[in-house]
């Protein structure tokens, strides 16, 4: 039996070990790290420390399905919604903009980390909270993980679903692995960063306003605005209103190295201008998402690539993008017994996948047509003439 190791207990890594064990069911292992206390990554829901019905959710907000992904990831829409984990987004949003007028918008009433949770449940993964992983490197046939506290553990494939910053500076056998050039294109990759504002309010307090969630153009600081818990259609006496607010990119961006102590008045002192009638809180917890979405490369760029690896510029957001890139890299790790696989983005944007498999420091790329349901069973290199689709990854492979 395989021992996989998925770091990361967000959408990209809750999804992933769902999709693992539906495939393969008994026939792996399947543990989970997440560094954090809780399962959600960008997709967490926070709640209220004086009443813990009170939640809001501080990062992906709602999730819009194309008439595309509607249809082609038919299945995962309707299982959330058979289980209630989804539902149509009726309340009213002033300042959405569709680019698709037949998209839809879900919203989820027990919060966004209920799909994380949801995913995670049907894996019967182990999962471990407090775990921060440092080190990742070849050992045998597999891989030993190490973290801050802990003693090192052996894998047969290890799964990272973080950011490309954290990715790279993890220490161990990745970096050997990957060559300067490659190296210099995935720490060109950029970020947006913000911070998120959640005030949690006592049963009984009313917020009159004759909108559920507010998108902002005018103000240096506010991008949106949502009353959570009418955005979610949730109605109830035994837990007050919840408000969120994000700020916008450039505001994020130029103050991304300031602490929350220093953010938190600031941001509410903007929002007190737009909502002066807002009640006073009962508490506020503020959050800095530094990684809260990855900057698209240009059209021009990802051709320029190369064929030693391939990192595509993402077209999906959210669980439409998570799922097409788990999809695409199911074939690596149902054939593979020691691979590596990074996803380079979870959440709003997936950006990309790599494969690296052990192979005595040496990696070469190869298509399906060379090796049919190896390793490489769903990605291919641009000169394949059998499979012009786009690639949603960056994939090294063994000689």
């Amino acid at each position: 039996m395989s021992r996989v190791l998925i770091v990361g207990a967000g959408l990209t890594g809750s999804l992933c070990a769902c999709l693992l064990r539906r495939e393969l069911a008994d026939r792996v292992q399947i543990v989970v790290w997440e560094k954090s206390r809780g399962a959600g990554g960008r997709m967490s829901t926070s709640r209220s420390p004086s009443n813990m019905s009170c939640t809001a959710d501080l990062g992906a907000q709602y999730i819009t399905s194309t008439p595309y992904y509607s249809k082609i990831h038919k299945s995962f829409y309707e299982e959330l919604l058979q289980h209630d984990i989804l539902k149509p987004l009726e309340a009213t949003m002033e300042g959405m903009m569709l680019k698709d007028e037949a998209s839809i918008n879900y919203v989820t009433p027990s919060g966004m980390s209920s799909i994380v949770k949801h995913y995670l449940r049907e894996s019967g993964a182990e999962v471990f909270f407090g775990h921060h992983v440092t080190h990742v490197s070849r050992r045998g046939s597999g891989w030993e993980v190490c973290r801050k506290e802990g003693v090192p553990e052996q894998f047969d494939v290890v799964v990272l679903t973080m950011p490309v910053p954290q990715i790279l500076q993890l220490q161990g056998d990745i970096g050997s692995l990957l060559k300067d050039s490659e190296r210099q294109k995935l720490e060109a990759v950029s970020y947006s960063s913000r911070f998120a504002l959640g005030l949690f309010y006592k049963a009984g307090v009313q917020i009159s306003v004759p909108w559920a969630a507010k998108y902002i153009s005018n103000n240096p600081c506010i991008r949106y605005i949502a009353i959570d818990d009418k955005k979610r259609n949730l109605v109830s006496d035994k837990f007050g209103p919840s408000v969120v607010v994000h700020t916008s990119v450039p505001f994020g961006l130029q103050h991304v190295e300031k602490t929350l102590e220093e953010m938190q008045p600031v941001i509410l002192q903007e929002l007190q201008k737009l909502m002066p009638e807002l009640p006073e809180p009962e508490n506020i917890k503020c959050q800095k998402w530094r990684y809260s979405q990855d900057a698209p490369l240009e059209p021009e760029t990802e051709s320029r690539l190369g064929v030693s690896f391939r990192l595509t510029a993402a077209s999906s957001r959210g669980v439409d993008g998570c799922t097409v890139a788990l999809q695409k890299a199911a074939g690596p790790l149902q054939t593979s017994r020691n691979a590596c696989v990074f996803f380079l983005e979870e959440g709003v944007r997936c950006t990309a996948c790599v494969v690296l498999v052990q192979s005595g420091g040496r990696v070469k790329p190869r298509c399906r047509q060379q090796k049919k349901g190896s390793l490489l069973s769903t990605l291919c290199e641009d000169s394949c003439p059998r499979d012009s689709e786009r690639s949603w990854g960056m994939l090294l492979n063994p000689v």
